[in-house]
């Protein structure tokens, strides 16, 4: 999707600097007070918390936006406060009271209140996109959420939710961008034919956080500044513009020639060249992010279970570890990351083309069959692909890889009218449930289903298994809800339509002046307001 973008007159930098920052200059380096992030990012479409579900805008999102709690970056499995100071749970389990800080206000310099809390997360049920699932699934729906999200007092929000879950679940949920608090009255200035704001918010911005979106062109720029209402410690830099830059190559580039000053897609081949240039270091972090491919079962070759288990010996693991991920990831064959209650480390997976083609042949198909592939087109992605695609024409399968941008390929695969697709799927809050809910539990496989997960996108109908996911989320005793996760991982290792190929370990590269950056475990959490420049 392209659009005009978020546009403030005179609101970002002098058309001189902004023609550097864009088009790259002889400069040494970049302003003192402006960060450039050289990034992919071709996968944002739009501004908007109630809709963007996208790794990138995940990360745009979480510096601009506050919410009622984050997670300590340290160790994800704390809860720290953030626009809430406090919080209580009932004795039933079922309603949850957060007290708001006072004094805190929105960039708009409009007080943040109790009403803004209960009508962002209303907001976000009613609208009813994408991520709504995150909050409706504690039962909140269009038709009762005022009653169950309310404003009790002008600093005091209560949510009831319809069961009692394990309440580390709940609150967790209330980090996810899905939950960024909005100020009401900004947004309901903007309202059109009782839209709730929606169309102006894909490209505007309404929030409190560190940094305010001030720009935004799709595939080419996204800038914020520093918000000066912020109730916490300030942002040290004025600006941090991201430059949407694809290839690997060019990021490096302008990172070595001081246009940019970090770079977020390299290669294994490039962070290991960068290695001896004394003004570039790297900082990295597992990531609850995993890259998958996806056997879409409406193609009734990639529907038999032989064809599911037979894509999963066609991998070479080894070859993709040492080559394609080195330094950026690790072989991983779960859909829990590793860092998440439960996680398996299990890996019995291995290149096995004979052992594939036996399978092919049980499956009525011994000489293969043809078959297309969605691939974003880049690196390491693309990479994987091939490389998948040149294993499985050992067993006769014939891969054709259809390439595309972030927009194009997702929009295909949100649509499940691909055969295979490649991808990568990044916690939305640190609980175990969140990839339990999407790789694992399908309430509806119908095509007008109102949930629709990745195991609805490749059309896997799993009744039992989505029971086994809900009974978990339930579960309060931390021990027996570990064990229910990691007998989940095993039956969906064996029987599921995904191939689950590693655990991101994301990689920044980044000039010797710039200090305090650090990847954050989830793609909200990578806090460009907290980075300095000497």
């Amino acid at each position: 999707m392209q659009n005009s973008g978020i546009r403030k007159p005179g609101c970002l930098l002098g058309a001189a600097a902004f023609a550097m920052l864009m088009a790259g200059s002889a400069l040494a380096a970049t302003p003192k007070d402006t960060l450039v992030v050289v990034w992919a990012f071709d996968d944002t479409i739009t501004m908007d918390p109630a809709e963007s579900f996208e790794i990138s805008a995940g990360e745009f999102m979480g510096n601009s936006y506050d919410r009622l709690l984050r997670y300590d970056v340290n160790d994800p499995s704390k809860l720290l406060p953030d626009l809430a100071k406090s919080w209580t749970v009932s004795p039933d389990g079922k309603t949850f009271t957060f007290e708001l800080r006072e004094g805190a206000k929105f960039a708009s310099g409009n007080p943040v209140t109790s009403e803004d809390v209960a009508f962002s997360l209303q907001r976000a049920v009613t609208l009813d996109k994408t991520p709504a699932f995150i909050l409706t699934q504690f039962g909140l729906t269009k038709d009762n959420v005022k009653d169950k999200v309310k404003a009790t007092g002008p600093l005091t929000v209560t949510l009831e939710t319809d069961k009692s879950y394990a309440p580390s679940f709940v609150l967790n949920c209330m980090t996810a961008n899905v939950a960024a608090i909005l100020d009401k009255k900004l947004v309901m200035s903007k309202e059109q034919n009782g839209d709730l704001g929606y169309a102006w918010l894909k490209t505007n911005y309404a929030g409190s956080g560190p940094l305010k979106i001030r720009e935004w062109r799709a595939n080419e720029i996204l800038a914020m500044e520093r918000n000066d209402n912020y109730y916490g410690e300030k942002s040290k830099l004025a600006r941090v513009i991201y430059r949407h830059v694809k290839e690997a190559a060019t990021q490096r580039l302008l990172l070595e020639k001081g246009d940019a000053d970090i770079a977020r897609n390299l290669t294994p081949q490039d962070l290991d060249a960068l290695k001896a240039n004394k003004d570039i270091k790297e900082t990295g972090t597992p990531k609850g992010t995993v890259y998958y491919i996806s056997l879409n079962q409406k193609n009734p070759n990639l529907a038999k279970p032989e064809v599911r288990e037979a894509m999963k010996w066609l991998v070479d693991y080894d070859a993709i570890g040492d080559t394609l991920i080195k330094n950026i990831g690790i072989v991983h064959q779960n859909f829990l990351p590793v860092g998440l209650l439960g996680a398996s480390t299990e890996k019995p997976f291995k290149l096995d083309v004979d052992k594939a083609k036996g399978l092919l042949a049980k499956a009525g198909l011994p000489n293969g069959f043809k078959v297309t592939m969605d691939v974003r087109t880049v690196q390491p992605v693309q990479g994987i692909a091939e490389a998948v695609q040149q294993t499985a024409k050992r067993a006769g399968i014939d891969i054709e890889i259809i390439p595309g941008d972030g927009k194009q390929t997702l929009t295909k695969y949100r649509a499940r009218t691909h055969d295979m697709y490649i991808g990568q799927w990044g916690a939305d809050y640190w609980d175990p449930h969140t990839n339990a809910d999407t790789f694992a539990r399908n309430p509806d496989n119908s095509d007008d289903a109102k949930s629709k997960p990745l195991a609805w996108r490749n059309a896997w109908a799993i009744p039992e298994l989505t029971k086994k996911a809900d009974a978990a989320a339930l579960e309060r005793d931390t021990e027996k809800r570990k064990g229910m996760y990691t007998e989940m991982q095993a039956e969906f290792r064996q029987t599921s339509p995904f191939v689950l190929i590693y655990q991101m370990n994301e990689v920044a590269a980044y000039r010797a002046n710039v200090e305090n950056l650090k990847i954050g475990p989830t793609s909200d959490a990578t806090y460009m307001f907290k980075v300095t420049k000497q």
